[in-house]
């Protein structure tokens, strides 16, 4: 048995161990290898539930809809209001925790309801990165089994390919809101600005992107291999066309590609 497979194994140690659980499922590759670990482990006893709001991308939503079907999970959908919260759109550095304090306080109604234990995606890789939503988890009583038993991002990608998952290869996936440079509103309407935008990327091709959003102007982040592609004049002429027909008055492409949050950059930030 090799390491990855000892630590699938002692995931679902952890999981049965927790007797009942309720998944915190976006639908992204964590919570996607997380709730059908825990459907094979605990069957009814796991329940995956996903956030529905405006910041949450309907392509997730699709994705999580999908995965729940093919692979048999119970699967719930919930509103969640975090876009009410002031403190939520005033977009401060540590948005993320407000908008995690209003999921848990969800999801550990629903726990409390079914004598179960709310369980999240994070991982081994997660640690140390700038997540300030982890606190609201820890306040909760939330727990990260795939964190627990040292699953790393890339190992969690090979296992969900041995078991079938799609998501296996998914870019990594973050809520709309995290376009939004700090201090700067979240509004619906800015939202539907940067999904509209990415959906148009998308279909003409490229397969990682962000939009930053800018007021404005359109920051457009795409992974390192397709950037050559963006500057091609016909491709060029075709994202200017369809991002400005969204709103944006000026279309950049950020030379530096995709990183991951690269609007945390210039801020001094402490790990969650």
């Amino acid at each position: 048995m090799n390491d990855v497979s000892a630590k699938e194994l002692a995931l679902e140690s952890v999981l049965s161990s927790l007797g009942s659980v309720i998944v915190a499922y976006s639908g992204g590759v964590d919570s996607a290898y997380l709730a059908c670990v825990a459907n094979r482990t605990l069957g009814s006893r796991a329940v995956a539930v996903t956030a529905d709001s405006p910041s949450y991308p309907d392509r997730h939503r699709r994705i999580a809809i999908e995965i729940a079907a093919q692979f048999h999970l119970q699967h719930e959908i919930i509103q969640t209001s975090e876009l009410e919260r002031p403190e939520y759109r005033a977009n401060p550095a540590n948005r993320c925790y407000y908008c995690k304090h209003e999921l848990y306080t969800h999801l550990t109604r629903i726990a409390a309801g079914r004598r179960a234990v709310v369980v999240d995606g994070n991982n081994a890789d997660d640690r140390g990165d700038y997540r300030p939503g982890r606190q609201a988890a820890r306040e909760f009583g939330v727990r990260s089994p795939l964190d627990e038993v040292n699953l790393t991002k890339d190992e969690i990608r090979e296992l969900s390919r041995l078991a079938g998952l799609p998501t296996w290869d998914e870019p990594a996936s973050a809520c709309l809101s995290s376009r939004i440079p700090y201090h700067s509103e979240v509004t619906d309407e800015k939202l539907r600005m940067i999904e509209d935008a990415e959906t148009a990327l998308r279909t003409l091709g490229f397969r990682v992107c962000r939009v930053r959003h800018h007021d404005a102007l359109a920051r457009i982040e795409l992974g390192r291999d397709e950037l050559a592609r963006a500057l091609e004049p016909e491709i060029a002429s075709a994202i200017v066309r369809q991002l400005k027909a969204i709103g944006y008055r000026h279309v950049t492409i950020d030379l530096q590609g995709y990183r991951t949050g690269s609007l945390n950059e210039g801020l001094v930030l402490r790990p969650a």
